[in-house]
C-alpha cells in the first residue's frame, strides 16, 4: 500500500530536518507552528493579514528557523527588538510590535525547548513584517479613508524582502532607513516628532492648568491675569525666547514682547497674525502637546503612502493649511501661494488624491450643471427673459450651438445647456489647470479674490482656487516654448476663449492632508483638522492590528460640474 499524503509530508519534513542537521543549520519548525492565523503569545494574535505571507516565508526556507542560532537570538533579531521598542520615535505604537514582550521571549529561549524557539521565531517574523510594511506603506490603506493614493505601487513582496534583507541584516537601522520614504519632509517630520514627544513629557510633568480664555482680545498695553502662565506656555515651543534673551514682561502685562511671541505662535498655527491674545489663540494654546504629537504621527503615516513621483511631486496642495507649494525638479521649494478649498459643510470637501497635471485652459467656459441651473437660474428666467444674458450666460444645444430661442422648462429639464461665458467675471476666472480625475477637481482662478485675505479658506464646492493664477500658469509652462508671464497675461486677458495648452511633460500633483508640517526653516506648523480626517485615523489606530490594509472602492462625493 502506498504511503498516505500525510505520511509523505511528514517524511519530507523529517528529511528536511535531517538535512538541516547534516548541513549544520539550525532547527526546522513544524509547519503547524506557522500555518495558522493565530499565535497565542502575540499582543495582537490575529495576523490574518500576514498569515499567507508568513507561510510563504517559511515554506521558501523549508521551515528553517530564521531568528535564533544555537537557541539564542541572532544579532538582527536583537536589532529589530530595539527598533520595536523605539517604534514611537517613528510615529508608530511599540505595542503593535510586542515591544514589552521580547524580554520574556528571550528569557524563555534559555530552555532550548522547541516551543519557545518556535514561538519566538514566528512572533519575530510577524512583527518584522508588520514593522517593515508599516514603515513602507503605512498601517492603513488610504482608500479606507476614501483617499485615492496608489500606495500599492511601492508595496514589497514581504516574504522575499524579509528573507533576503532582514533575516541576516548586519545593519538593521540602515535597512529601516531604506524602507522609509526618502524625503526631507518625512525626515524633518520625524525629527519634529521626537521634539514634541519631549515637550509632551515636560508638559505632563509641569501639570499646568489651561490658560483662561478672554471675552475680548487683549492688545499691547492690556492686562491678562495669567500672563506668567502664558509666558511659560509660549516658551515651551520656542515662540518666546528663553530667559537670558530679552527680558520677559511683568506679571499681568501684555506688552510688545508677548505680542510678538503670540504673533509668531499664530503664524505657526494658521491663525490670524495680529499679535492679539484672542479666544481662538488661547484655545489653540490649550491644545495638549500629546495631541500635537498625534498630528505629527498622522503626517508621518500619510507621507508613507506616497510613491514616486508623488513623494517628490512638483505641486502639492495642503488642504487644512489652504496653501499650494511648487517645487523645482530637484524638489526644492520654488513658491507658495494661498488657495481656497472645499467647504466643510454640504459634502463639498476637496478629496485627497494624486494625479498628473496635463493641460491648461485659458479663458474657460463654465458649464452650469442642470441641478444648479434648475434651482438657481430657472426662477430668474421665468420672471426675466433677459436674465441669463445680463449675467454673462448663454444657452447652447448638446452640440454646443448657441440657442436664442429657449424656454425655462427646457433649461430645467436639461434639454438645453447653460454656460457662463469667458471673462474676468467667470466663476472659473481666466485660467484653469486640469489633471483629469473622477472628482472633476482642478485648480482655477477666481474673481472672488477677497477670500484669499481670510485666514480660514474653505469656501468652494470642491475645486481649488489659486491666489496667483498668472504666476502659476507661467511656472507650469516654463521651458515650454516662449511662454512667460507677459504671454500668460495676454492669453488670460485678451486671448482666444477656451484655449487649451497641453503640457509637454505632465506634472505630478498631490492634493494632500497634513495638519502638521515642517517648514524649510525647521519650524513646525499645525493646522485645524477641518475635515476630521485626523480624528478618523486615530480611531483606527486605537483599535490595534490588524488595520484595514486591503484596497477599498473610492466613492467620489463630488459631482461633475458642481465643484467650482
Amino acid at each position: 500500500m502506498p504511503p498516505s499524503p500525510q505520511v509523505e509530508v511528514a517524511a519530507q519534513h523529517d528529511g528536511v530536518r535531517g538535512q538541516a542537521a547534516r548541513d549544520g543549520r539550525e532547527k526546522v519548525l513544524p509547519p503547524e507552528k506557522v500555518d495558522t492565523t493565530k499565535v497565542p503569545n502575540l499582543r495582537w494574535p490575529n495576523f490574518s493579514d500576514y498569515q499567507s505571507i508568513v507561510a510563504t516565508f517559511y515554506d521558501d526556507r523549508n521551515y528553517e528557523v530564521a531568528w535564533t542560532r544555537d537557541g539564542a537570538p541572532t544579532d538582527s533579531a536583537k536589532s529589530f527588538i530595539q527598533a520595536f521598542q523605539g517604534a514611537a520615535s517613528k510615529g508608530l505604537i511599540p505595542e503593535d510590535y510586542d515591544a514589552p514582550r521580547w524580554a520574556d521571549r528571550v528569557q524563555a529561549l534559555n530552555s532550548k525547548s522547541e516551543d519557545a524557539i518556535s514561538l519566538f521565531d514566528v512572533a519575530m517574523t510577524v512583527n518584522v513584517m508588520r514593522y517593515i510594511s508599516d514603515l513602507r506603506i503605512g498601517r492603513v490603506n488610504p482608500s479606507h479613508f476614501n483617499f485615492e493614493i496608489p500606495v500599492q505601487d511601492k508595496k514589497y513582496d514581504l516574504a522575499e524582502f524579509v528573507s533576503d534583507n532582514a533575516v541576516d541584516a548586519t545593519d538593521v537601522p540602515k535597512l529601516i532607513a531604506g524602507v522609509e520614504p526618502n524625503s526631507e519632509e518625512y525626515r524633518q517630520t520625524e525629527a519634529a516628532l521626537a521634539h514634541y514627544m519631549d515637550l509632551a513629557k515636560q508638559q505632563a510633568q509641569s501639570n499646568e492648568d489651561p490658560l483662561p480664555t478672554v471675552a475680548k482680545a487683549v492688545s499691547v498695553g492690556g492686562t491678562y491675569p495669567a500672563a506668567s502662565a502664558l509666558v511659560m506656555r509660549l516658551r515651551l515651543e520656542g515662540d518666546l525666547p528663553a530667559p537670558g534673551d530679552p527680558v520677559p514682561p511683568l506679571p499681568m502685562t501684555f506688552d510688545s514682547t508677548l505680542s510678538d511671541a503670540v504673533k509668531h505662535y499664530q503664524h505657526r498655527h494658521g491663525l490670524t497674525e495680529d499679535g492679539k491674545l484672542t479666544a481662538q489663540t488661547i484655545k489653540s494654546l490649550n491644545v495638549p502637546m500629546d495631541l500635537r504629537v498625534a498630528q505629527l504621527q498622522d503626517s508621518l503615516e500619510r507621507w508613507r503612502w506616497l510613491p514616486e513621483p508623488y513623494l517628490h511631486a512638483r505641486l502639492m496642495v495642503n488642504l487644512p493649511e489652504f496653501v499650494l507649494r511648487g517645487f523645482d525638479p530637484d524638489h526644492k521649494l520654488d513658491f507658495t501661494m494661498r488657495v481656497v478649498v472645499g467647504k466643510v459643510m454640504g459634502q463639498h470637501e476637496t478629496p485627497v488624491f494624486t494625479h498628473m497635471m496635463k493641460y491648461l485652459v485659458f479663458r474657460p467656459y463654465w458649464s452650469v450643471p442642470v441641478d444648479i441651473a434648475r434651482k438657481e437660474l430657472v426662477p430668474h428666467i421665468e420672471s426675466n427673459r433677459g436674465y441669463l444674458a445680463s449675467k454673462n450666460f448663454e444657452v447652447t444645444n448638446n452640440k454646443g450651438v448657441i440657442q436664442t430661442d429657449y424656454t425655462a422648462h427646457q433649461v430645467a429639464q436639461g434639454a438645453v445647456m447653460v454656460r457662463e461665458k469667458p471673462g474676468p467675471k467667470n466663476s472659473l476666472g481666466l485660467v484653469k489647470f486640469i489633471f483629469p480625475n473622477q472628482y472633476d477637481i482642478y485648480l482655477h482662478s477666481t474673481p472672488a479674490i477677497s477670500l484669499f485675505e481670510q485666514t480660514r479658506r474653505d469656501f468652494s464646492h470642491g475645486c481649488i482656487r489659486v491666489q496667483k493664477p498668472a504666476d502659476l500658469a507661467a511656472w507650469v509652462l516654463q521651458g515650454q516654448g516662449d511662454w512667460d508671464l507677459d504671454k500668460v497675461n495676454e492669453a488670460m486677458n485678451s486671448g482666444p476663449d477656451n484655449k487649451t495648452v497641453s503640457l509637454k511633460t505632465p506634472l505630478p500633483i498631490v492634493i494632500f492632508y497634513l495638519t502638521a508640517i515642517v517648514e524649510d526653516d525647521n519650524e513646525v506648523h499645525f493646522f485645524d483638522d477641518i475635515y476630521n480626517y485626523d480624528t478618523e485615523m486615530q480611531k483606527v489606530f486605537s483599535k490595534g492590528p490588524p488595520y484595514p490594509v486591503k484596497p477599498e472602492p473610492i466613492v467620489p462625493k463630488t459631482k461633475e460640474g458642481e465643484t467650482v
